[in-house]
């Protein structure tokens, strides 16, 4: 990614204009476009007033781009299998954990239960691809079946279990990770 290919990236995340950040860097609106077409190379110095200006360090911002997959296939995920539960776990994104949200498939055999999650701020989402749960939330008590899905702020304990006779199949994500 060139220079000021990353500058804009970086004022548009943080929801600056090109005045704003020109502003906050004791700079002109027309050099900071000039610098994001990449028409000017900045000194060092200005540099450096850009970057904080962004809120960041010179160093992170130098950090060599490692490009994320956008596809992920089956022979990225792992599994485990927690016998004591009845449940398998597949992690379909490798390193899930240092991204916002880590979604997973679960598999719950009949009688089987999650663990039991105590309250964090976060959300949790999942989408029944087969069979039925219950999710239990603080006091309350969901029955979700196929094609049907459930989202709640995770401000209270939870845990998922399978009543039923037939084993259950489904699409977790929770946000921050917490698998």
């Amino acid at each position: 990614m060139m220079l000021g290919e990353k500058v804009r990236n970086l004022r548009l995340k943080m929801g600056l204009t090109q005045e704003e950040l020109a502003e906050r860097s004791d700079l002109t609106k027309g050099f900071i476009s000039q610098v994001e077409n990449n028409n000017t190379s900045p000194s060092i110095d200005t540099m450096e007033g850009i970057v904080a200006a962004l809120g960041i360090t010179m160093a992170d911002f130098f950090k060599i781009d490692q490009a994320k997959p956008v596809v992920y296939s089956i022979e990225d995920s792992f599994s485990a299998v927690y016998e004591q539960l009845g449940l398998k776990i597949h992690w379909i994104i490798p390193s899930a954990q240092t991204n916002n949200m880590e979604p997973t498939v679960m598999e719950l055999q009949p009688g089987g239960k999650s663990k039991t999650y105590n309250p964090f701020e976060g959300e949790s989402f999942g989408y029944v691809i087969d069979g039925r749960i219950h999710l239990v939330l603080g006091h309350d008590d969901y029955e979700i079946t196929t094609g049907n899905c459930f989202y709640f702020d995770a401000d209270q304990v939870f845990w998922v279990e399978n009543r039923s006779d037939l084993s259950a199949k489904w699409l977790w994500v929770l946000t921050p990770p917490n698998f």
